[in-house]
């Protein structure tokens, strides 16, 4: 007995159409994803204060706006580095400013709103600081204001620009310096890394001039570059 056109499938029937509704779609089908352009990026005096930034800095410097903390900086080996991590995963600075030859951080600039005065926001730019002046980048705060003068900018940035080395980036090649002294007089003990305090690993130029020649580096490479020499003891005596 054959089935009329007008008859209902049986159950398996059913069960073919259902996966076919779920996995049986054409890839050609355009799908909607609910994303849409962002009118908000940066605020009128965001824009603003941008807008100046570029006036005094040309091409001096480079301004990178909203930039995510995890990309500036990181957590160093520990085994709590997930809990490090994740208070730097969704946090950012407003402007980051970097050398236009090598787009090296130099000054990160935070503008501070009304919100900023609750507790909560309170405690959040106090870490803020904190991570940042760990890490050795300095941040300026500046109060939002409708319009921003180059003179009072100016007034603000320089002493952060004026320097071209920083502090700590002093500190890091004294140490280093201290650390290759040391290295030169034995290589029982591997150095500590100047920049992260962690033990550092023979590691073999596999490029240049160096090819094949062996250094220490730095366990965290390639977020931590810090690099010395080898000396042999023979070197050493």
């Amino acid at each position: 007995m054959s089935l009329q056109n007008d008859e209902k499938p049986g159950c398996f029937g059913f069960i073919i159409g259902f996966l076919r509704s779920i996995f049986g779609r054409s890839s050609k089908t355009p799908v909607s994803l609910p994303y849409r352009l962002r009118d908000d990026f940066l605020s009128p005096t965001e824009l603003s204060y941008y807008k100046v930034l570029t006036s005094i800095l040309g091409p001096r410097a480079t301004i990178c706006v909203k930039v995510s903390l995890s990309d500036i900086i990181f957590v160093s080996k520990t085994d709590r580095y997930m809990s490090f991590f994740n208070r730097i995963s969704k946090r950012h600075v407003d402007f980051l400013l970097c050398e236009s030859s090598t787009l090296k951080p130099v000054l990160a600039i935070e503008l501070d709103d009304v919100s900023h005065n609750r507790p909560s926001r309170k405690e959040r730019d106090r870490f803020l600081d904190e991570a940042l002046r760990a890490a050795g980048l300095p941040i300026l705060r500046v109060t939002p204001q409708r319009q921003y003068t180059r003179e009072g900018v100016v007034s603000q940035i320089k002493p952060f620009l004026q320097a071209s080395r920083s502090p700590e980036d002093t500190q890091v090649r004294e140490r280093g310096s201290q650390q290759q002294s040391a290295n030169s007089k034995s290589d029982e003990h591997p150095p500590m890394c100047p920049k992260c305090g962690l033990p550092m690993v023979i590691r073999v130029a596999s490029k240049g001039e160096q090819k094949g020649n062996q250094f220490y580096g730095c366990p965290n490479f390639p977020k931590c570059r810090q690099v010395l020499p080898i000396h042999s003891r023979r070197e050493a005596g």
